[in-house]
């Protein structure tokens, strides 16, 4: 099944927005600690035994993130399998936002 997904492009404009995002990074703690966007780090790895770590509701809406959307697919299989609700994929990961990021700081 393939999951909910959010593109860059339209996460960006929420984030520009200034709207309050429930991020879940399932990249590696060095790769978090080295950029990231806020929100909650559970490696995929570790999600699955972690789960009930996890700080967001199970209704609330998450958006899972990591480099290039490979392991926020399978973080997204392991959440909605655990009974959560309403999950969003960031397609392309943090490469295409970072992408989307370099394009539009022309003004």
């Amino acid at each position: 099944m393939m999951s909910q997904q959010i593109d860059a492009a339209k996460l960006l404009q929420r984030i520009q927005n200034g709207e309050t995002l429930n991020l879940l990074d399932v990249r590696e703690v060095i790769e978090y600690r080295t950029f990231n966007m806020g929100g909650q780090n559970i490696p995929v790895g570790k999600l699955k035994q972690n789960i009930n770590n996890v700080i967001y509701n199970k209704t609330n809406e998450i958006i899972v993130i990591c480099s290039a959307g490979i392991r926020s697919e399978t973080a997204h299989a392991i959440l909605i399998e655990s009974g959560f609700e309403n999950v969003l994929n960031l397609k392309g990961g943090l490469k295409a936002l970072q992408k989307l990021n370099i394009n539009n700081t022309s003004t």
